[in-house]
């Protein structure tokens, strides 16, 4: 898997919301990408964090930047997670892994002993030039949606 490098126009991407609409690489050019990866819906840290970027919405439309979570769940369920938590940015629905591959987000995990490989809470952050600006990986919940807020108002 290539390397993603900060600097750099980041690779192409495509991924559909619970809504149904398809989000591209180019879908928000012009504006600040905030792409976060999280392993599942309606889980406790995951539904914090959603819930996080959720109350930092207006903020980050002052800003000028919109947010995208990604996830393995399907549609259905990230309607259901959507609907549950008010939740009123998009998910994607990442059930093929392509988006997580493109952005090297999958890691083997364990679990009450057993292995798999599932998303690595991690978070990118695409200027409006389409260039990666920051990442963060192994994410720590708590505090993580106003980090990326201050990135965008710091211009990283």
């Amino acid at each position: 898997m290539p390397q993603l490098t900060l600097n750099q126009v980041i690779k192409p991407f495509r991924g559909q919301t619970a809504a149904g609409l398809f989000i591209d690489e180019q879908t928000y050019v012009g504006q600040w990408l905030v792409l976060y990866f999280y392993p599942r819906d309606n889980t406790p840290g995951c539904t914090l964090e959603a819930l996080d970027f959720q109350r930092l919405l207006p903020e980050f439309a002052l800003a000028n930047a919109v947010v995208i979570g990604v996830s393995h769940d399907d549609v259905v369920s990230h309607g259901k997670f959507c609907g549950k938590h008010g939740l009123t940015f998009p998910l994607i629905a990442d059930t093929d892994q392509r988006v997580s591959q493109a952005f090297d987000v999958i890691r083997e995990k364990k679990m009450y002993g057993k292995t798999f490989e599932g998303i690595e809470r991690s978070t990118f952050l695409i200027a409006p030039d389409g260039c990666l600006r920051a990442a963060w990986r192994k994410v720590k919940v708590e505090g993580h949606a106003a980090a990326v807020l201050a990135a965008i108002r710091a211009g990283t």
